[in-house]
């Protein structure tokens, strides 16, 4: 696949015309983000980690090495790579914009899927 740009940003940022494709990738909904207010082309669950794997995590710095390599191995189930792509779809044409409502996206599940979406193109 020889894909686009693939951007990450919080998806209570203003829009951007460059975005291309935004998929909210987050498995639960942005809290105070009201549906109308919600930007975006699609809001692909599957790829987010388990609710197990959030709540380990729980966004400590400290445990990122190790939730990267969990949800690696998460990455590999079939759902999750039925969603990868569909977000490789989106990003063929690119660009694809990842969303999410985490507040350090550098270390969270969204630095680890633009890797991977980035490492298969």
């Amino acid at each position: 696949m020889t894909a686009g740009t693939i951007r990450i940003r919080r998806v209570y940022d203003d829009l951007d015309p460059d975005d291309g494709f935004r998929a909210l990738v987050d498995r639960v909904w942005p809290r105070g983000l009201r549906k109308e207010s919600a930007h975006f082309d699609a809001w692909v669950r599957a790829v987010a980690p388990s609710t197990e794997l959030r709540h380990w995590f729980g966004h400590d710095p400290d445990r990122f090495a190790e939730f990267r390599t969990r949800y690696h191995e998460e990455l590999t189930t079939p759902e999750r790579q039925a969603a990868l792509a569909q977000l490789r779809t989106a990003a063929t044409p690119g660009p694809l914009t990842l969303l999410t409502a985490t507040r350090d996206v550098s270390h969270s599940h969204v630095a680890v899927l633009a890797e991977v979406l980035r490492r298969d193109s």
